[in-house]
């Protein structure tokens, strides 16, 4: 195996490509016509044309080209789901959201499930994404459930939507090498608005008294030029596919390297999957064994150094001249550090190494039988084991300013986690000639548990004693029942109901009262199509579709948070004996009345087409009642009854959503097609603790500046995550006036009580555009988003003023802003840094020429060419306005990329 990632390694540069391409190829339209027919619905599988609830299809002929998470092969392709990548740190992942803000301070990402095997909704020490640990180029389709009558089937976890991801198999036939190759390259999109070194100087002239001006240096240094740089990156894949009898198979081998733009960032992931779908007894039993393994080394830079590389006084040299502190320019107090001042940024990076490995394993073995004396009854059993295990090391050196102060610093840590699953259903599926009727029945059974282990890791320095703390280990088990009818009438009327019986020991407090939940999801839909009077009317498909249902949320943080039990104390709070310390067991957070956050969903479809789908979409209106929002809300102290996991209270979504694609030129060498989707959605929270109003908050969002500062806020009457500030007053110029506010409760003074809820996080509107056009081999495309309504809290700006200039003994560079505004001190809490970050990105533009009989008759080479993150258009003043959480406080940007390769197969 070793030898053999190094051969991939080692790959011509130049070369580009994944297996997925050749989907995008593929000359059989009956083919790819097939593979859209049929999608999942969890525990089975139906026609696109009788679905009855709202579930979008994408598969490896959609994907985007380039991914290196899962999440980015479907970003801007299906209405009802946002896609905003974490960082651009590469592994970093993507945070879905399935139709808006479901919750609060529960988890609000979509159950996944791949291959059949449901993950957890936590990563793995080591990996910023877990999903960034499954090659994109292994997978086949995703089938995203969006609503409740759809979800329910999934139950306690199914609130945020519904994923299902399936791998590519193995097909019967001649065997086929399919050889990919990528090479790319990597740049910063721009720099953060920060003052020149000459700028900086005027600035500080101006603003300062004498002592700070004496400080000012006489360099031209661009701090964020000198941390970034070119990144390389490769992505090489093999798969054998093929079928020896009735063994069909595919085997796949991948590395995949890929450098950040900050220096000593790095990521690099080697992938093993193989799948084997056998069948036996003339087809009446079927295997499908998948098994994927997973080998990633990640290498992060210094924490907070682009934040040092934006702040650092561009007037100083990178080196001081003499060997203190790795020989790099430092602010120095009375002979020795100043310890408030920002880290030389390469030193930051040179003094630390932090590093780290992830191992994953994810199988299952599914075996299906269709009895012989009775061929329509199915019995399905899934057995599934995921299993990683992460480690990692951060050492700091004490030669550097990030260490210097405790003689250095190392710390090594990891992670085991267990998730295994045993599910077993039947599955009758009859179609009843005389009443004209296809009955579809599934009843089942799942048993899933989860178990973390993290030994507690110590913080060893060359001053100090090393940190002491205890392990942490936990087990979570969920036993569910579950069932669904599907019943087809005439080939016109359809309508489906499940249900799903959920117990988690989450929430067992003693007792079983609120261990079990039931979800319920009922659906139906009208072929208006097939009605006799539109058999001749040129609409290919219009179809009518409602449903309702229940599913549930019991992400919350605690091991058993409905319990009452003692944990260990941490290590500041031990218990002196005579010269010994000894930890102390003390009462953990708990609430014996816990229960699910339940969400009620109803939901409005049309499916169209027309002119044979040369023109078809989809439209759906959907409204969410999220009852007993799960979260962690501040009680009174003195409080002991429940301290602080409460069911919180309420909210509601409210939203619309719509997919067109159009055909426009359609022949036998030449293929255009056009799509578009748009998004709209309404969060508002309706309840949080008995009796509270607006004025009543749950304060979040992190902020630099001060201590222990917030941003944003949950309030009933508001939309969930809105900027909690205060209304800035201008004068008659329409300059800002410092500390000046609104008096918007109109008491005569300016109080905390003044703060209003301005803008969310939420967008008013998100688009997705997407085209590709094909003429005999040669075929281009392109993907682009935007989002409407989009406002970000610019952080960097809020944080200087002209304190900077004359304050904390050293000089700190400044946002653009600050000479504008001209604050003396930072205004935090001013809607003056709420900013519209509205934005149109062009995501991705592909070419690509398929060269045939390559070698020989079978043979295939496809040249391929592609440009991410092309360009943004926006006003927000940051560098990317396409942020997670909304929050710009010192974002890794995302990367323009630049790539080129080969896919070749025979």
């Amino acid at each position: 195996m070793k030898n053999f990632t190094t051969v991939l390694k080692i790959a011509p540069a130049f070369l580009l490509a994944s297996s997925m391409m050749h989907a995008q190829t593929q000359d059989s339209t009956t083919k790819e016509k097939k593979i859209e027919e049929v999608v999942l619905i969890g525990y089975g599988k139906q026609k696109k044309e009788d679905l009855t609830g709202s579930i979008t299809s994408v598969s490896s002929k959609d994907f985007n080209g380039g991914a290196t998470s899962p999440a980015q092969l479907i970003q801007g392709k299906t209405p009802g789901v946002q896609i905003t990548t974490n960082s651009g740190a590469p592994g970093a992942g993507s945070s879905i959201r399935i139709r808006g803000i479901g919750t609060l301070n529960g988890s609000q990402a979509p159950l996944i499930v791949i291959d059949g095997v449901p993950q957890d909704f936590n990563g793995i020490s080591g990996a910023s994404d877990p999903l960034s640990l499954i090659n994109p180029n292994d997978i086949e389709t995703f089938d995203i459930l969006k609503d409740a009558s759809s979800t329910a089937i999934y139950g306690n976890r199914a609130s945020n939507g519904v994923i299902l991801i399936t791998t590519k198999k193995g097909t019967t036939g001649k065997f086929k090498i399919n050889f990919s190759t990528l090479a790319s390259v990597s740049t910063k999109m721009g720099n953060v608005d920060v003052l020149g070194a000459d700028e900086f100087r005027a600035f500080v002239n101006q603003y300062a008294t004498d002592p700070y001006k004496a400080k000012l240096g006489n360099s031209d240094t661009n701090w964020q030029d000198l941390i970034y740089q070119q990144a390389w990156g490769t992505d090489n894949n093999l798969s054998l596919s093929g079928g020896v009898k009735n063994l069909p198979y595919r085997l796949s081998v991948g590395y995949n390297e890929q450098n950040g733009i900050v220096k000593t960032n790095s990521f690099r992931r080697t992938s093993v999957g193989l799948n084997l779908s056998p069948k036996y007894f003339d087809n009446h039993l079927s295997f499908n064994v998948n098994a994927k393994g997973t080998f990633t080394d990640n290498q992060f830079p210094a924490g907070g150094v682009i934040g040092s590389a934006t702040y650092f006084d561009p007037t100083q040299p990178v080196y001081s001249g003499n060997s203190n502190y790795g020989g790099y320019y430092e602010w120095l107090l009375n002979g020795g550090l100043n310890v408030n001042a920002n880290a030389n940024p390469l030193g930051q990076l040179e003094g630390t190494r932090d590093v780290s490995s992830v191992w994953r394993f994810l199988g299952n073995i599914q075996a299906d039988y269709k009895f012989h004396f009775l061929p329509d009854l199915h019995f399905n059993i899934n057995a599934g084991y995921d299993y990683s295990k992460g480690n990692g090391a951060t050492r700091v050196s004490e030669l550097y300013k990030s260490g210097f102060a405790n003689g250095g610093s190392f710390r090594e840590y990891s992670q085991e986690k267990k998730n295994k699953l045993l599910e077993t259903y039947f599955n009758y599926v009859k179609n009843i000639t005389a009443i004209n009727t296809n009955v579809d029945l599934t009843a089942g059974y799942s048993y899933q548990s989860f178990e973390n282990s993290v030994p507690f890791a110590p913080t060893f320095t060359g001053k100090n004693a090393p940190t002491i703390g205890s392990d942490f280990a936990s087990k979570q088990v969920l036993l569910s029942f579950f069932g669904r009818g599907i019943f087809t009438f005439n080939n016109k009327y359809i309508i489906s109901a499940s249900i799903r019986r959920d117990g988690s020991s989450k929430f067992f407090n003693g007792t079983k009262d609120n261990v079990w939940g039931d979800f319920i999801g009922v659906s139906g839909a009208w072929k208006i199509n097939e009605e006799n009077f539109l058999k001749d009317s040129g609409i290919s498909t219009l179809k009518l579709r409602a449903g309702w249902g229940q599913t549930g949320n019991q992400e919350i943080g605690g091991n058993y948070p409905a319990f009452a039990a003692y944990g260990i104390s941490q290590g500041g709070a031990q218990y002196q004996f005579g010269n010994q310390y000894y930890f102390m067991y003390r009462p953990q957070i708990y609430n014996p009345l816990l229960t699910w956050e339940t969400t009620e969903t109803t939901n409005l479809g049309l499916d169209f087409g027309f002119a044979n789908n040369r023109i078809f979409g989809s439209v759906d209106v959907f409204d969410k009642k999220v009852k007993d929002l799960l979260g962690n809300v501040p009680i009174a102290a003195g409080d002991l009854s429940n301290f602080n996991n409460l069911n919180v209270g309420d909210m509601r979504v409210k939203g619309i959503e719509a997919s067109l694609t159009v055909v426009p030129v359609k022949t036998e060498n030449t293929r255009w097609e056009v799509s578009a989707n748009i998004t709209h959605y309404n969060s508002e929270v309706t309840k949080l603790i008995n009796g509270a109003n607006d004025t009543y908050n749950v304060q979040i969002g992190a902020i630099s500046g001060g201590v222990g500062n917030t941003i944003q806020a949950h309030a009933v009457g508001y939309q969930p995550y809105s900027f909690y500030v205060y209304q800035q007053v201008y004068d008659a110029s329409g300059k800002p006036l410092e500390g000046v506010y609104v008096d918007r409760n109109n008491d005569g003074q300016i109080s905390a009580s003044d703060k209003y809820y301005s803008h969310s996080t939420q967008p008013d509107a998100i688009l997705g555009f997407n085209t590709k056009f094909t003429h005999k081999n040669f075929d281009i495309g392109f993907s682009a988003r935007a989002v409407l309504g989009n406002y970000v809290y610019n952080n960097a700006s809020s944080n200087s003023s002209l304190q900077s200039a004359s304050t904390n003994e050293y000089l700190q560079n400044v946002y653009s802003t600050a000479g504008q505004y001209q604050f003396a001190t930072p205004q935090l809490f001013s809607d003056i840094y709420i900013e519209d970050a509205s934005f149109f990105r062009l995501d991705n533009i592909n070419a690509g020429y398929n060269f045939k009989g390559i070698f020989n008759s079978k043979g295939n080479l496809r040249v391929y060419a592609l440009l991410q993150n092309v360009f943004v258009i926006t006003k927000y003043s940051g560098i990317d306005p396409e942020i997670f959480g909304n929050i710009d406080n010192g974002y890794y940007q995302m990367p323009k990329v630049y790539s080129l390769g080969f896919n070749f197969q025979f």
